[in-house]
């Protein structure tokens, strides 16, 4: 089983139970709104990371990262972005997920053949939306999502 942490939208705050939650991941993907760069540091510590520029990451840091990233992990082909709505995916691709933010609403979806997941925010609280990370679970050719609450 190979498991891969997920979250987005720390806007600059990265919860102790965000950590807590992460911590036995094989991987980490980080899909944009961090603003603060020594967050890419505590969760490159924990496990490998990649990471996308959101529309609220700026300075030379934020340069440095992509906007949208293809990425093998852990046998899967993920797509990257921070907004869901910027998504120009090539079906030629080979992407299995595709992970995003920037709504802050945690969503899990299957379409045409390929899971879409928002691990919602686990950054400061917007609105009454739920303070949220969620992970991957692949296990040989399969795939599941789950999000977890964590405040």
């Amino acid at each position: 089983m190979f498991r891969i942490g997920l979250l987005s939208d720390t806007h600059g705050l990265l919860r102790p139970e965000a950590l807590a939650f992460l911590r036995g991941s094989d991987h980490i993907v980080h899909a944009g709104d961090i603003c603060d760069p020594a967050i890419l540091d505590q969760l490159a510590a924990i496990a490998p990371l990649t990471a996308v520029r959101g529309n609220n990451d700026f300075g030379a840091w934020a340069e440095r990262l992509p906007e949208t990233c293809v990425a093998d992990i852990g046998g899967l082909r993920l797509c990257v972005l921070h907004d869901l709505a910027q998504l120009r995916l090539d079906p030629a691709a080979g992407v299995q997920v595709v992970v995003t933010g920037h709504s802050h609403k945690p969503r899990i979806a299957r379409e045409d053949g390929v899971l879409y997941v928002n691990p919602g925010s686990c950054g400061p609280r917007r609105f009454t939306l739920p303070i949220a990370v969620a992970e991957l679970l692949v296990d040989g050719g399969d795939v599941r999502a789950r999000i977890q609450d964590i405040a």
